[in-house]
């Protein structure tokens, strides 16, 4: 008789090779010149030019295994990376993985975040594939995706073009992920603050909705070509809270971003300080007609003392995470 170890053994009970094979499954066909299975894969880029970025996902401050699951993992750490390469106004072509699991991690966890992976290059970056990357063993979960992209013959959108007279608009959410991380940490954790599976009965609609955002972020890849091409000037992806990364685009402009409260939602302090979002920021000339899912928040003026004024105010405080200032690990 099999046994339920024997159906789904850990990683540490097998060996590199069929770890690699489980994984390889899910991933689907290769979109590469050579994909994965070589020591290294062949992309085609259509002008010679590489947009590269790297983002890494470790267990404690990035996530907890008692609220996400194997999918959710592999879907967020591939939206994440994906994002970036839209900020810069560029097309997703191909993630490189590296996963370093501990041993106790069963066969089928490996296979359904690699399913994750699978799932948002599918719907956010369709054409783009995982082609490689890297398994190997660790005490803490670990996953580093690097990410590779095209600009298609266009001139990469950076942080740094954006002139007073500009239009300062957001494409995504601002704020639904940092509530859903609220409603994590309020609702799902024991009395020793360890946390404990999320129960999606005891969540009303826009709960789910926000817990949701933060555990499966769906960023507006496609737009950030649109942007490029509607003649964005600079532009980011917001993922440590508006006014930090605002902060960020004014600093490498020049400039001082003027927000309007009334734009920011119902929530405007949550808007301006939560992240996790991977909206995108971008900045534009103010003749220029914006792409659909691109809504208004401010102008740009020129540099002021404060890089970023909500209704001619300097917003109280840092706003945004920080993981060298901000990660607790008393926090579960």
């Amino acid at each position: 008789m099999t046994s339920a170890a024997d159906a789904d053994p850990t990683v540490g009970a097998l060996s590199e090779a069929e770890v690699l094979a489980a994984v390889l499954a899910q991933l689907g066909p290769s979109e590469a010149e050579l994909g994965p299975g070589d020591d290294a894969a062949v992309i085609a880029m259509p002008d010679g030019r590489v947009v590269a970025t790297v983002d890494t996902l470790v267990h404690g401050p990035d996530f907890r295994l008692a609220w996400s699951s194997a999918l959710d993992l592999g879907w967020k750490s591939a939206a994440v990376n994906l994002a970036d390469i839209a900020a810069m106004g560029a097309r997703p072509v191909a993630l490189l993985v590296a996963l370093a699991m501990p041993d106790s991690t069963r066969l089928s966890f490996a296979a359904d975040l690699a399913r994750g992976l699978r799932d948002a290059c599918e719907t956010l970056a369709p054409g783009c594939r995982v082609e490689g990357g890297d398994l190997t063993a660790s005490d803490t979960l670990t996953i580093a995706v690097t990410a590779l992209g095209s600009l298609d013959g266009r001139a990469p959108v950076t942080r740094a073009g954006a002139r007073p007279g500009d239009v300062v608009a957001i494409a995504g959410d601002l704020g639904r992920a940092a509530r859903g991380l609220d409603v994590l940490f309020e609702r799902f954790r024991d009395a020793a603050g360890t946390p404990v599976a999320v129960d999606p009965s005891l969540l009303d609609d826009d709960e789910r909705a926000a817990v949701r955002a933060q555990l499966r972020p769906a960023p507006p890849i496609g737009l950030g070509v649109a942007a490029s091409t509607a003649g964005a000037t600079a532009m980011m992806d917001v993922s440590d809270g508006l006014l930090l990364d605002a902060r960020r685009l004014a600093a490498a402009s020049g400039v001082t971003l003027a927000l309007r409260a009334g734009a920011l939602g119902d929530d405007p302090d949550l808007a301006l300080r939560g992240g996790e979002d991977h909206a995108l920021l971008a900045v534009f000339p103010a003749a220029a007609a914006l792409p659909a899912g691109f809504r208004v928040l401010g102008d740009v003026v020129a540099e002021a003392a404060d890089p970023v004024l909500v209704d001619g105010a300097a917003p109280f405080g840092r706003g945004g995470w920080d993981p060298y200032r901000d990660w607790d690990a008393a926090r579960g």
